[in-house]
């Protein structure tokens, strides 16, 4: 699995970050996170990737470690200037320390088939009434269903409906529900708030669209990804728990 993200990576800027929705997506997520963490605290960032993340927060004074699978990708972030190591999010239980919060962006915890299996190693290393912000891809995407069904390629509109599927990078990646994630971090974790991210501004491999007309479709994102209906057609959601146990 490594050795396709360790391909991927050179190239994962110019794919994904620096496009528009990419851009649009990201921040979306980084309005909730530069609330949820404080100037001076210390977050893990699982599956950190290339380091995005890490150095939006690190810029707002957040101490960031992360880890990632990948080592081309480690090595990449640790050039930018990310404390950032090789471990992959399913072997968390080998770190020590501990860390006010918990981040986890784009789907690195789609990688993961057995979420429950993290619940007990981070409910160890995360401070209590610490946050965990964790954004995955989400089960059903109206704009992939859409873009891919009207281009006649039906297998791939409905591609994440079954919780899991191929990609070009891995063999498998998963799509659990939202009650199914709460599930796996239960009891340690409450869920606290969901969000849609992309629900309107499209995935990054829609290129028909306009610049424009993508920067239309942001503000749509920004009043509506909490709607409880409208934040499940999302390309990802964005799920912020608190440590404890639920009441």
């Amino acid at each position: 699995m490594t050795a396709g993200f360790d391909q991927l990576a050179p190239a994962y800027q110019r794919l994904w970050t620096d496009t528009l929705p990419g851009q649009m997506q990201r921040e979306a997520v980084w309005r909730y996170a530069f609330e949820l963490f404080p100037a001076g605290s210390h977050v893990l960032d699982l599956g950190c990737g290339t380091g995005d993340d890490a150095l939006a927060l690190g810029a707002r004074g957040v101490r960031v470690t992360g880890i990632d699978a990948s080592s081309e990708m480690v090595r990449i972030a640790r050039n930018r200037g990310v404390d950032a190591h090789v471990l992959a999010i399913e072997n968390i239980a080998e770190l020590s320390g501990t860390f006010d919060g918990v981040v986890s962006n784009f789907g690195a915890l789609n990688c993961v088939e057995n979420l429950q299996a993290l619940r007990e190693p981070l409910a160890r290393i995360v401070k209590p009434g610490g946050v965990m912000a964790v954004c995955l891809m989400s089960r059903f995407c109206l704009w992939e269903t859409l873009v891919f069904a009207a281009h006649g390629e039906f297998s791939r509109a409905i591609r994440r409906w079954s919780g899991e599927a191929a990609s070009s990078v891995i063999p498998r990646v998963f799509y659990p529900t939202t009650r199914q994630i709460c599930r796996s971090f239960a009891p340690d974790f409450t869920l606290v708030s969901t969000h849609g991210i992309g629900v309107a501004v499209p995935p990054s491999y829609v290129t028909k669209l306009s610049e424009a007309s993508i920067r239309r479709l942001a503000p749509f994102d920004r009043r509506f990804a909490s709607s409880p209906i409208l934040r499940s057609l999302g390309d990802h959601r964005l799920l912020i728990f608190r440590t404890g146990r639920h009441q």
